[in-house]
């Protein structure tokens, strides 16, 4: 596996691809957090109050009882909802970061690796082969379905010989794809459409209490990220830089894409697929603040947080009292950010 990823730097380290670490450029991580930090606190208060029901401080503060209307929306549905998001979106920007950092590559995420889509397949064999009826079974066969699909695009890299850093992540969308329609022609004959459109498209509105508690195991996977934060660091250089400073660069990425697999197949059965997330963030963050994975880690955390609840929001607000999947504004607003951080690269790349 640690082959995989040191055939494929060719492709990726040049111009803009790789990334590139600038200590320079660490003075500014405090200010981006306390940044995301804010953010996180506006998009949290307008998460618990923004809604088809109605809920605002006043209710909150003329409670007398625990029976009452607003305790009962805010413990059961608005508060696990900003829970929920929370860990979504600060789990899956940190498995974007190690994704762009093991693979050495700016536009390699679990988005456009292929592994949301593997997952994805793994929960439909779960529930139509295996006859796994518990969450925690059909999460369990869609972390070991992610982990072999990131593998498998580790592997085809190595066997390619790729001029630009943009053809990488165009394989893994390709590769996605087919996975995607496999797991769609199965679920079509199995009458499991409707399910799966569930974890397809993010969608925030049907968690609350004891549907969401699934994704506190992200948290061990971020401990673990956090704990192996400068191993990482060490890895995204290569193989060779890797040895050199007594680093197993094999069991690095191994752990990192079981890291990446845990955290993408538990929002997937949760949440759904958010897209651009996992892409957008940590180039975004990284961009500001470095390639430090230990500096960059908690600040992506905070931004990625911030930046799901936001699209929620407008997404309740939009239509209101309708709302719109947090996957499809996440989208939109990920495909035009995306869009700027690239052509801001290429600009850095030709200078």
């Amino acid at each position: 596996m640690s082959d995989a990823t040191t055939r494929s730097s060719p492709a990726a380290p040049s111009g803009a691809a790789g990334p590139r670490h600038a200590p320079g450029r660490a003075l500014t991580s405090r200010p981006a957090a306390a940044l995301g930090a804010v953010l996180v606190v506006l998009g949290a208060l307008a998460s618990l109050f923004v809604g088809a029901a109605s809920l605002t401080p006043a209710d909150l503060l003329a409670v007398r009882s625990l029976d009452d209307r607003a305790v009962e929306l805010l413990l059961v549905s608005r508060g696990p909802r900003l829970l929920a998001l929370l860990l979504a979106g600060s789990a899956m920007s940190v498995a974007g970061l190690l994704m762009m950092h093991l693979t050495r590559n700016r536009f390699v995420s679990p988005a456009t690796a292929g592994t949301v889509e593997w997952a994805q397949l793994g929960l439909v064999v779960a529930t139509v082969f295996l006859g796994a009826s518990s969450v925690v079974g059909r999460m369990l066969v869609a972390v070991v379905a992610a982990l072999l699909g990131t593998w498998l695009f580790l592997r085809l890299l190595r066997r390619l010989v790729l001029a630009d850093a943009l053809l990488v992540p165009l394989v893994g969308l390709m590769l996605g794809a087919v996975v995607s329609g496999v797991a769609t022609g199965i679920a079509y004959q199995a009458d499991l459409l409707q399910v799966m459109s569930a974890w397809t498209a993010g969608d925030a509105s049907g968690i609350i209490a004891g549907r969401f508690e699934l994704l506190w195991l992200v948290v061990g996977a971020l401990v673990v990220a956090w704990w192996q934060a400068d191993r990482f660091t060490i890895a995204g250089l290569g193989e060779g830089a890797s040895v050199s400073l007594g680093v197993d660069h094999g069991a690095v990425v191994r752990l990192g894409l079981v890291v990446v697999a845990v955290v993408t197949a538990v929002v997937v059965v949760v949440v759904g697929a958010i897209p651009f997330l996992s892409l957008v963030v940590p180039n975004v963050v990284t961009l500001v603040v470095g390639d430090d994975i230990r500096r960059a880690l908690p600040v992506t955390a905070v931004v990625g947080a911030a930046f799901v609840l936001l699209c929620d929001v407008v997404g309740r607000l939009l239509i209101h009292p309708y709302e719109i999947p947090v996957g499809t504004v996440a989208g939109v607003a990920g495909g035009a950010i995306f869009v700027v951080v690239l052509l801001r690269l290429r600009r850095g790349a030709t200078a």
